[in-house]
C-alpha cells in the first residue's frame, strides 16, 4: 500500500469510527421496509443500471430506494438507514475506503447487506485492491484474487444448488433440472430429494453458464449456489448483522434479458433474510398460469376441434394467439389459418371469446416467412404484415387486439416499439425465462411504457409440447412438471406463462387431463387461477398506481395504502414467523393465513391501514 493510500485509509478509519453508534442512534427513525440501493455520487438515480434494481423492487412489491455514498457515510444521517443495504454490481465497481469501512461498521452493528459480484472491487482511481477484494471479510470468502490468478480471476461455469434453495430464490421447476415433484399438497417443500444438486438451464440450449470470481477458503455460512469457481452465492452472519454475497453479475445479466437472478436474490434478501412485507403481483394474491396458445396455420384447426371435447375448455380463460393469413411458409402456399375466409376457424375463435379468452396476434400474416425476415428486412416493409394480422383478427373478433407473440420467439426491438405505438399491452417473450410478467431491458436500456413482457417457462431445453416430445421427456415427467409448476405458482403467489401449439398437445391428452384435476382442485380452494396476458397486464398497471408505506415502532408494524380509484384485489404478504395476525384499522380487507404467511387482501375502497405486532423472540 502506498504512503498516500495508507494516510487516506487511516483518515477513513478515523471518520468512520468517529461516528460512534450512528446506526443505533438512527434506528428509532428507521423505515421498516426500505432497501437502500447504494450508488456512487456521480451516478444518477435514473441511470439504467440503477433503474433495473428500482424497477425490480417495484415489480416484486418492495421499496428499493436509491442513496448516494456521501449520504450513507454521513456521521449523522438526515434519513433512516432502512431495513437493508444493496451494494450493486456493475454500477458500483469503484468504492472509497470510507464507503468500505462504513459498510463494515453498518453490518457489525446489525445491518443487512446484499453484496453483489464486482461491487467495490476497484479503488476510485480504478486500481484493484492488493491480494483480494476489500469485501472478502464481509463476504466470508476470499475473492478478487487478481494478484495470484490474473486473467483467471473470473471464470464462466454452470451454476448449481439444491432444489430447496432454488425454490426459495423463486426459480420454477424446469428452469432448474433435473427436478423432482417436490411440493406436497400441503404446499410445503418435501425434504426428500431436495438436497441433491441440480443445474440452472437455458431454453433451447440447455447449458447455462455465468461468470463468477474464483473463491478461496472455507465459507462459514449457508452456501446457496456454487460452481467450479467456488461459492456463487452464500449467506452468513457477521457480528450483529448478516451478508448475502452474490458472486454473479446480477445487473449485467438483467440488462441482457436474463433478470431471473436479480429478481430472485432481491426477493430472497427482502423476504427470507429480513422478513419484509411485500405487495403481491397477482390479483387477490392468487397465483396462476397464462396458457398461451400459438395457432400458426390451418394444421391447428383439427386439433382445436378435438380439444373442444377436452376438460381443458371447461377451465380458463386462456390467451389464444393466431397467425391470421392464408399462407404459412411462403406467399401462395395456402397453408395458413386464413381467418378472413375460414368459417370454421372463425367459429372456434368466437367460441373462445364467449368463454372469456383473449385473442392475440401471433406475428405477421405469414408465420414462417415473417419469422425468417423480421430481423433482416426493412422494418417498414415488415410492419405491413403486423398490421394485416392485427386488422384481420380485430375484424373477426370485434375487439381490439392487445396481446402479441413472436413466431419462433424472434422479436427485434423495432417490433417492440411498433407494439407500443399501436397500444398493445402484453407480449410473449423468450428472454428472462422463468420469470413472471416484467418490463424488459434490452442491451442495458429500457424505455418506460405500459407493455408487459411475459417470459416463457420451460422444462430443461423445451417449452412447447412438441418440443417436450422431441427432447424425449417421458409423459410422466411432463405431468410431474406441470403439477410442480402449478404448486409453485399457487404457493409463491406468482404468475408464469406456458405456451403450446394445438397439434403438439394432442399426444398429451391424458397428461393434460391429470393436470387439470389438480388445477381444478387448487382453483376450488382459491389457491390457483388461469389468467390471460390482458388480465395480468391491466392488473399490474393498476397496481403501479398504489402508494403504500410502512412504519414500525416498538415492534408494531403499520401498513398504510392508498389508490387513486380502488385498492380492490391488491394483496400484501407478511411472514407469519415474524408477525402476529394483522388487524385492519381502516378500510376493507380480508386476512387469511396461507402456509407460513399472512395474506391481507383489499376488498374495496381507496385507502387501507392495517397493523401487526412482531412475534416475541
Amino acid at each position: 500500500m502506498t504512503r498516500t493510500r495508507s494516510v487516506m485509509f487511516a483518515l477513513a478509519v478515523i471518520i468512520v469510527l468517529g461516528t460512534g453508534g450512528w446506526l443505533a442512534r438512527t434506528r428509532t427513525d428507521m423505515s421498516s421496509d426500505q432497501l437502500l440501493l447504494l450508488l456512487p455520487d456521480d451516478t444518477s438515480y435514473s441511470d439504467p443500471y440503477a433503474r433495473m434494481w428500482l424497477d425490480a423492487g417495484a415489480e416484486e412489491g418492495l421499496h428499493v430506494v436509491p442513496i448516494h455514498d456521501s449520504e450513507f457515510v454521513r456521521p449523522v444521517l438526515n434519513r433512516s438507514v432502512g431495513a437493508g443495504v444493496i451494494l450493486p454490481d456493475t454500477i458500483h465497481r469503484r468504492a472509497s475506503d470510507i464507503v468500505v469501512l462504513s459498510l463494515l461498521r453498518y453490518v457489525k452493528e446489525g445491518g443487512k447487506l446484499l453484496l453483489a459480484y464486482d461491487a467495490g472491487m476497484l479503488y476510485p482511481n480504478r486500481t484493484y485492491a492488493p491480494r483480494e477484494s476489500r469485501f472478502s471479510e464481509l463476504a466470508g470468502v476470499s475473492y478478487g484474487l487478481y494478484d495470484t490468478l490474473s486473467n483467471k480471476t473470473i471464470t464462466w461455469s454452470s451454476i448449481s444448488g439444491s432444489e430447496r434453495t432454488l425454490l426459495e430464490l423463486d426459480v420454477p421447476p424446469g428452469k432448474y433440472y433435473p427436478f423432482h415433484n417436490v411440493v406436497e399438497e400441503t404446499g410445503h417443500v418435501s425434504s426428500e430429494n431436495t438436497q441433491g444438486t441440480v443445474l440452472l438451464r437455458r431454453y433451447k440450449y440447455g447449458d447455462l453458464e455465468y461468470p463468477s470470481f474464483v473463491t478461496a477458503g472455507g465459507f462459514d455460512g449457508r452456501v446457496l449456489l456454487h460452481s467450479s469457481a467456488g461459492v456463487v452465492a452464500g449467506e452468513r452472519s457477521y457480528k450483529r448483522g448478516s451478508v448475502l454475497f452474490v458472486n454473479i453479475p446480477l445487473a449485467y445479466l438483467a440488462a441482457n434479458t436474463d433478470g431471473l437472478m436479480l429478481h430472485g436474490f432481491l426477493k430472497y434478501f427482502a423476504i427470507h433474510t429480513i422478513g419484509l412485507p411485500h405487495l403481491l403481483s397477482v390479483p387477490d394474491g392468487i397465483g396462476g398460469i397464462v396458457l398461451n396458445w400459438h395457432v400458426d396455420s390451418n394444421a391447428s384447426i383439427k386439433p382445436m376441434q378435438e380439444m373442444e371435447s377436452w376438460g381443458l375448455l371447461k377451465q380458463g380463460p386462456y390467451s389464444v394467439h393466431v397467425t391470421a393469413g392464408p399462407d404459412m411458409m411462403v406467399s401462395g402456399d395456402n397453408r395458413g389459418f386464413d381467418v378472413d375466409h375460414n368459417m370454421l376457424g372463425q367459429s372456434l375463435l368466437r367460441g373462445y371469446l364467449r368463454r372469456g379468452y383473449a385473442i392475440g396476434s401471433h406475428g405477421g400474416w405469414i408465420h414462417n416467412y415473417f419469422a425468417a425476415h423480421v430481423d433482416t428486412d426493412d422494418p417498414k416493409v415488415m410492419e405491413r404484415y403486423l398490421t394485416l394480422n392485427r386488422d384481420a383478427l380485430e375484424r373477426i373478433s370485434g375487439t381490439r387486439v392487445v396481446e402479441y407473440s413472436a413466431p419462433d420467439g424472434n422479436q427485434p426491438e423495432w417490433v417492440t416499439s411498433w407494439l407500443q405505438e399501436h397500444r398493445f399491452i402484453a407480449y410473449y417473450f423468450t428472454g428472462d425465462s422463468g420469470m413472471g410478467p416484467t418490463q424488459e431491458y434490452q442491451r442495458g436500456s429500457y424505455k418506460r411504457n405500459s407493455m408487459w413482457a411475459f417470459p416463457i417457462l420451460h422444462l430443461d431445453r423445451a417449452a412447447g409440447f412438441e418440443e417436450l416430445m422431441s427432447e424425449d421427456h417421458p409423459a410422466v415427467e411432463v405431468e410431474q412438471w406441470l403439477k410442480s409448476v402449478t404448486y409453485f405458482v399457487a404457493n409463491h403467489h406468482v404468475a408464469r406463462l406456458i405456451y403450446f401449439h394445438p397439434p403438439g398437445m394432442l399426444p398429451y391428452h391424458h397428461v393434460v387431463d391429470e393436470w387439470l384435476k389438480l388445477t381444478q382442485s387448487e382453483s376450488d380452494e382459491h389457491a390457483f387461477r388461469w389468467y390471460t396476458m390482458t388480465q395480468l397486464a391491466r392488473f399490474l398497471e393498476n397496481r403501479n398506481q398504489v402508494r403504500w408505506r410502512t412504519t414500525e415502532r416498538k415492534g408494531l408494524l403499520t401498513v398504510e395504502a392508498r389508490h387513486p380509484h380502488n385498492l380492490a384485489h391488491l394483496a400484501w404478504q407478511l411472514p407469519a414467523k415474524r408477525y402476529e395476525k394483522p388487524r385492519v384499522l381502516t378500510g376493507d380487507a380480508k386476512i387469511n393465513e396461507n402456509l407460513d404467511d399472512w395474506i391481507i387482501t383489499a376488498q374495496s375502497g381507496a385507502t387501507l391501514t392495517f397493523e401487526s405486532r412482531e412475534v416475541p423472540q
